[in-house]
């Protein structure tokens, strides 16, 4: 009976083999992954025109685009806190007249007293003015505890992989012979002042299959980068090396991690004397996350030592850098409605942001020196809120967190253990909320699972109305709702505008997020991925029942992995949506881990090249799924040329194939941006106006099933 079994199944994984190859070669379309074919972006031109056509001209778009502009480059916005540095902190700020920012700084006492003092560090438009380049900041590694010395990272029109300069924050300008890393996907830190751990691309073979660096090299100052040591190397299937550091008062901890897969991580500390890397007893299914009083603060995706997945716990760095056995003490264990999201240190405290029901509260965090055992308790800021940890005041023990709802816009605050929290600035409201109101609801999936989502309408609402519901459902990443401007995720102030119309806006968090810790997140995980698109459909069907919308009525929105989750959702379901939007999306499982960053997931969704994953796979991948004769939901797809996270084949392919059968499909795709598409404000407002326009034509002024 057994071997009568698998011969059943080795024959039919060797037909879904045959069948998968066949496919691939019987794919008209597989040309539009030729991102800057001309044949390709010819086709890319003409679908941009079509779509412009559309909506472009439509009455109400110029005031749509020129509200968000105005919304997004607001002045008034909050000067959130890119570093703090000693008694100085920075700050990259954007508006109208700065669309790639500034970086700049300000002493530390006059920013948390609301009164800051600018100096500016880094005009980036200036900058790629002078330099003819369409520069995007990536970001700054100052070095502690001077700060003298920086890693500047900008890429060219937003891409992924970028160029990293040393820079002297004294002189304001680059050094001259300094540190440069040519363009890659690079992950650098500081070791010392002179030394540099560097993970790039340094040459064939440097790169893993998900074209992450594979190798990691010791560069000393003064030297080339050809002539840098290796000191870490990862296998050509890894996803990729990576390198940080953490500070320990003074002290420094360089860290290199190894991503065997998406979820498993080998971590390497400095051995005792410093003078190489040694591995360390972390799982590699846990994650680094910060470093206090000599304890690395560990956050465990599964059970370990008895101490339940979703807890943090600590581990001495002496100990383990001098390979010696190690004590595991729990740090802080969540209740099950809740899930630590994020933790960053001060110099005695452990701040902890955990979700409560997709709620957010602060916890502060204290090691006792003599046992070992740590003490929380927690931190009022805010009543049904979400809360976002934005940095810390390392000596000062204050963290910068900022708190909000949909309807309150953030309010950013310096919180002490104990003590009144300490606001430093707000954003002042950007539309009137008084008609408005919040729900939290719970919808019940397939299976039974409650999947929390939150209701944003007028008050008294009684009427059925169009619903716009956006998820996103993998990765970890729970969907906490924010300022309704900010809402969905970047398309800037469509959330507000739809409600703005009498309309019903929708944040779901489905399973594969984070909303409830490591479960959540393995309850979709591979051939459990069905249970994401379930719990979609079950909000759908939720506020159908509950009388806030109709069948046909309801547009679904999701962006980068979300898109696999629309996709998938308006084929299997096309009774259900009438409009559906996808930004950056994966469309074809088939081939998504032969594009660009694609092998990086296979631990997310898995691998299609294994006829047991695809037989899964194959029942969801929204490519393959659209059927001759099924007539579906109109889609905007929006994307960039210049994603090289997500390829752009998936967005050209589906909307192709959708077309081919006589859909209809809205689509956009910018030249630059990266995976966030937007490379500025400019382009974010135009997206939010045609998306505007497009849920109007859709949803609102076509005639609607009764």
């Amino acid at each position: 009976m057994i071997r009568a079994s698998l011969a059943a199944l080795a024959l039919s994984c060797s037909i879904a083999a045959v069948s998968v190859a066949a496919q691939d070669d019987n794919d008209p379309w597989l040309w539009l992954e030729d991102i800057e074919g001309a044949k390709a972006l010819g086709w890319v031109k003409m679908e941009n025109a079509a779509a412009d056509k559309l909506l472009l001209n439509r009455p109400g778009f110029e005031a749509d685009r020129k509200r968000a502009r105005q919304i997004l480059d607001d002045d008034r916005q909050i000067a959130m806190p890119d570093a703090v540095m000693g008694d100085t902190i920075t700050n990259v700020w954007r508006d109208a007249a700065n669309p790639r920012g500034l970086w700049r700084q300000s002493p530390l006492d006059a920013w948390l007293a609301g009164k800051p003092e600018w100096t500016t560090l880094i005009d980036v438009d200036a900058l790629g003015k002078t330099e003819k380049q369409s520069w995007v900041w990536h970001g700054a590694d100052c070095l502690a505890p001077e700060y003298t010395r920086c890693l500047v990272s900008l890429s060219p029109g937003g891409t992924d992989s970028d160029i990293v300069r040393e820079w002297d924050r004294t002189t304001k300008s680059f050094v001259e012979d300094g540190f440069t890393v040519p363009q890659a996907k690079s992950s650098v830190t500081w070791e010392n002042a002179d030394t540099l751990l560097v993970a790039t691309d340094y040459g064939e073979g440097s790169m893993t299959a998900s074209g992450y660096p594979r190798i990691v090299k010791r560069w000393k100052r003064g030297t080339p980068l050809s002539a840098a040591e290796t000191v870490a190397e990862g296998e050509a299937e890894d996803v990729g090396m990576s390198v940080f550091a953490a500070m320990d008062g003074d002290t420094r901890w360089p860290v290199i991690s190894r991503a065997k897969t998406f979820y498993t991580t080998d971590y390497k500390i400095p051995n005792i004397d410093r003078s190489r890397y040694i591995s360390t007893i972390i799982p590699d299914t846990a994650d680094f996350r910060d470093v206090l009083g000599g304890q690395a603060i560990i956050f465990l995706n599964k059970d370990y030592a008895g101490i339940g997945a979703g807890s943090l716990v600590s581990l001495s760095l002496a100990d383990m850098s001098a390979d010696r056995k190690v004590a595991i003490v729990k740090v802080m264990e969540p209740t099950k409605a809740q899930a630590i999201e994020s933790v960053s240190a001060s110099d005695n405290i452990l701040w902890v942001k955990a979700l409560d029901d997709v709620e957010g509260k602060l916890f502060a965090l204290r090691r006792d020196a003599a046992t070992g055992t740590w003490s929380r308790k927690e931190v009022p800021l805010a009543t049904n809120a979400t809360v976002q940890i934005a940095g810390t005041v390392g000596k000062r023990d204050l963290v910068l967190a900022t708190a909000e709802t949909m309807l309150t816009p953030p309010t950013l605050y310096a919180v002490g253990e104990s003590g009144a929290p300490q606001s430093v600035q707000s954003l002042p409201a950007t539309f009137d909320a008084k008609g408005m109101q919040v729900e939290k609801r719970f919808a019940t999936s397939k299976d039974g699972t409650q999947v929390p989502y939150f209701l944003v309408r007028e008050k008294g609402s009684t009427g059925r109305v169009p619903a716009l519901v956006h998820a996103y459902g993998g990765f970890r990443a729970a969907q906490t709702p924010g300022y309704l401007t900010g809402q969905p995720y970047r398309a800037g102030p469509l959330g507000l505008f739809w409600v703005e119309d009498g309309n019903a806006y929708v944040l779901a968090g489905i399973r594969g997020g984070g909303e409830y810790g490591p479960g959540w997140h393995q309850a979709a995980l591979r051939e459990k991925r069905q249970n994401s698109f379930d719990d979609l459909h079950a909000v759908a069907e939720d506020i159908v029942k509950t009388g806030v919308s109709a069948k046909g009525r309801i547009a679904i929105s999701g962006r980068s992995n979300g898109g696999v989750l629309v996709g998938a959702a308006m084929t299997q379901r096309p009774d259900l949506y009438g409009a559906v939007i996808s930004g950056s999306p994966l469309k074809d499982m088939r081939r998504y881990n032969k594009m660009l960053a694609g092998a990086s997931w296979v631990a997310e969704y898995g691998d299609p090249d294994n006829p047991a994953d695809w037989a899964f796979m194959s029942k969801y991948s929204p490519y393959q799924n659209v059927r001759k004769g099924v007539k579906y939901p109109p889609i905007f797809l929006y994307l960039s040329t210049k994603d090289d996270r997500v390829h752009p084949g998936h967005a050209r392919k589906f909307a192709a194939r959708l077309q081919e059968y006589g859909n209809s499909v809205y689509y956009h795709e910018y030249l630059e941006g990266g995976h966030s598409v937007g490379a500025d404000h400019a382009e974010d407002a135009v997206r939010a106006a045609m998306l505007h326009g497009f849920l109007q034509r859709e949803l609102v002024e076509k005639p609607q099933p009764k």
